[in-house]
């Protein structure tokens, strides 16, 4: 699982970063604190299915996207 939750966290910042945004300013557009996001982002936190769409409409993007670009980094681990 901490492989999963690392590389979703990869993605996150990815997006956080491509947005400008901060932790907090995420946090705030998604309803969580930003404790909870940087947790996410460290890989120490899993994401509930609710969250995650938060997260991602914040981002102005999708759960899939979000999803196929952890695969993709799963994918390039373990080939």
């Amino acid at each position: 699982m901490t492989k999963i939750n690392n590389a979703l966290g990869q993605v996150l910042i990815k997006y956080r970063t491509l947005a400008k945004i901060s932790q907090e300013e995420l946090a705030d557009r998604a309803g969580i604190h930003r404790t909870y996001v940087s947790q996410i982002e460290r890989g120490l936190k899993s994401p509930t299915l609710s969250i995650l769409f938060k997260i991602s409409e914040s981002l102005n993007t999708t759960p899939s996207i979000l999803l196929s670009e952890v695969e993709q980094i799963l994918d390039d681990i373990h080939p």
